[in-house]
């Protein structure tokens, strides 16, 4: 219910040019994504022809998630508000989560055919969505296709797998022919390179420049590190823990340091990891309630700078200390009111340029009170979360957000008007976010008053002739008697 009002509001004020409907053109950057990321075998099972390896009872084995799952629930997707997706590692595996590679030549039979694999692609890319395809390179499995071959391409891991050594000419020309296939035949939209972090530099930026020159497509590192050339963007380093640490209770010690606010701009920004914990693990170890959580953490990440990613399960709070079971099958049957407040959220940015690309003011950060300024030519935001155990206020100055303004809520359907003072009083109640647009304050709507005279006035003549009418008849039938 709550993600209908919302989404009248916004139409509402689309009509009105309060939101630069900038979405309808066809995005250009990064900045523009929402990225959900998932596991195939982890979606949904749709084929069970294709599960000879599944075992829906033992959560380190195939589960069933496959191809033709993910391309018939996809809408669920687009529903919440998320424009590309990135769909983990889909070569033929050892492991569900597709890192043991074995082979790069062929898909994960569990997963599907070449035939699903492009209705996949197919239907992202007629919903409007993107494809973000992950490329394991460390850590695969010991039995891959080129070890028997070229066994010093390769260093043995602690923990059984091996590593292909991207240092290595002949192995950065091996994955460049093998990928500059790959994209050749299936139109994915980006390239996201496992373990970037441990990938030799002059790899990564062969490996991009080849790419790109068979067609424009995003190369993003799956974790934090210092940007390299070849990178469109990285997990911007300590974000991660700065949000759990923020948003696992209310009161936080501490909050998002400022200079993150400036660095997120052009990374990846993100909360939930597929690689570690669950944020709703550290919030029950907190003894927290994880929906209240969820809401405002996902109140920080979607108005933020930064390009967010959003892990499968996030919209459920899924829980989970580690593998495997942080990795459960998707229930999409569970979680409506925080899938409600992130599609709410979604279409706020997704509507704004301002939330994506705009500038980044902190007005307010003391105890869990944050209050910033998000703006752009077109419009300004004010974004309001209470993360405290309180009742809040902050009087935001005219010069902020200018005189004779309005601030209309769309959460809480607050309205603020400047007072006497020259300063917009806000008063958020405690664990609570809003999103407040600024426009020009409005008295009353003359022409809008002035046509319900005229059509009361209308009306009134109208019944009048009725009348009229109705008193005529009965003499005109005496007269005829």
């Amino acid at each position: 219910m709550k993600r209908k009002l919302i989404s009248a509001v916004l139409t509402g004020l689309l009509s009105i040019s309060l939101i630069t409907p900038s979405m309808a053109a066809e995005k250009q950057s990064l900045q523009d994504e929402i990225i959900y990321d998932l596991l195939v075998d982890r979606y949904f099972n749709k084929v069970i022809q294709n599960d000879s390896k599944v075992n829906s009872v033992d959560s380190t084995a195939f589960n069933g998630g496959d191809f033709a799952g993910l391309s018939s629930e996809m809408q669920y997707l687009k529903d919440m508000g998320f424009t590309a997706l990135s769909v983990g590692p889909i070569f033929s595996s050892a492991t569900y989560d597709g890192k043991e590679v074995l082979d790069y030549e062929e898909l994960e039979p569990s997963f599907g055919t070449e035939e699903e694999w492009q209705e996949v692609i197919a239907k992202a890319h007629e919903l409007e969505m993107k494809i973000i395809v992950d490329i394991p390179t460390q850590r695969i499995s010991n039995n891959h296709v080129w070890r028997a071959s070229n066994p010093g391409w390769f260093t043995e891991n602690e923990d059984g797998t091996v590593s292909l050594d991207t240092s290595i000419p002949e192995v950065q020309n091996k994955l460049i022919e093998r990928f500059s296939s790959f994209v050749t035949e299936f139109e994915v939209d980006g390239i996201r390179l496992q373990t970037t972090d441990e990938l030799d530099p002059s790899f990564i930026d062969r490996f991009s420049k080849s790419m790109k020159d068979i067609r424009s497509m995003y190369i993003l590192s799956d974790g934090a590190m210092d940007s390299v050339s070849g990178l469109d963007a990285v997990v911007l380093p300590g974000i991660e823990e700065a949000l759990r640490n923020s948003y696992k209770n209310f009161d936080p010690d501490s909050s998002v340091p400022s200079d993150y606010w400036a660095e997120a701009k052009g990374n990846l920004t993100q909360v939930d990891s597929l690689l570690s914990s669950r944020f709703t693990s550290d919030v029950i170890e907190e003894r927290g309630f994880p929906p209240t959580r969820w809401n405002l953490l996902m109140f920080q990440l979607l108005t933020m700078p930064g390009t967010p990613v959003i892990q499968y399960g996030s919209e459920i709070a899924v829980n989970g200390a580690a593998a495997p079971d942080s990795h459960p099958i998707l229930d999409m049957g569970v979680g409506e009111e925080l899938i409600d407040h992130i599609t709410n959220l979604t279409s706020l940015r997704n509507e704004s340029e301002a939330l994506r690309t705009g500038e980044m003011e902190i007005l307010h950060d003391e105890e869990g009170w944050l209050v910033y300024k998000r703006s752009d030519e077109k419009d300004t935001w004010i974004i309001a979360i209470n993360n405290s155990s309180s009742t809040k206020n902050f009087a935001i100055p005219a010069d902020v957000i200018g005189s004779g303004k309005e601030m209309r809520g769309l959460f809480e359907n607050d309205i603020i008007r400047e007072n006497d003072e020259g300063k917009y009083q806000l008063t958020l109640d405690r664990e609570v976010g809003e999103a407040f647009t600024i426009i020009e304050q409005r008295g009353l709507n003359k022409g809008y008053i002035a046509a319900l005279v005229v059509l009361y006035v209308t009306f009134m003549i109208f019944l009048w002739f009725a009348w009229r009418k109705g008193k005529k008849r009965p003499m005109t039938e005496k007269k005829k008697l």
